[in-house]
């Protein structure tokens, strides 16, 4: 007896993976809103419910890779800004060397499929 492969499971996976990488590379380059955050991502194509993000932002904050701040604003409650720690930017370059390796790989892989 065979079982079906829930595909829509693997993808979910594959992007969960990856979504923590391209949330500290736009933190990376500076100080970021969570909204704006989310909007980068799906400009991007990497579709992403608000509701993913701020627990993935509260993981990472307590896992030391994230700091923020409090700013006022004018037109509501105040804004939490999130920069990257000093042991976020290490992390971060350990996914970075790790997606650099698996991309390399992975496109290898390919284009041996795409070649026959």
């Amino acid at each position: 007896m065979s079982t079906a492969i829930n595909t829509d499971n693997i993808q979910s996976q594959m992007k969960k993976g990856l979504l923590e990488y391209c949330i500290l590379s736009i933190i990376g380059r500076g100080e970021a809103y969570p909204s704006d955050i989310a909007a980068e991502l799906k400009e991007a194509g990497m579709q992403i419910l608000e509701g993913t993000l701020y627990p993935l932002l509260t993981r990472l904050k307590n896992s030391g890779y994230l700091d923020y701040r409090w700013v006022e604003s004018t037109g509501g409650p105040p804004r939490k800004y999130f920069t990257m720690t000093d042991s976020g930017k290490e992390f971060y370059h350990q996914l970075d060397a790790t997606w650099t390796e698996i991309s390399s790989a992975v496109q290898k892989i390919i284009q041996k499929n795409q070649s026959n």
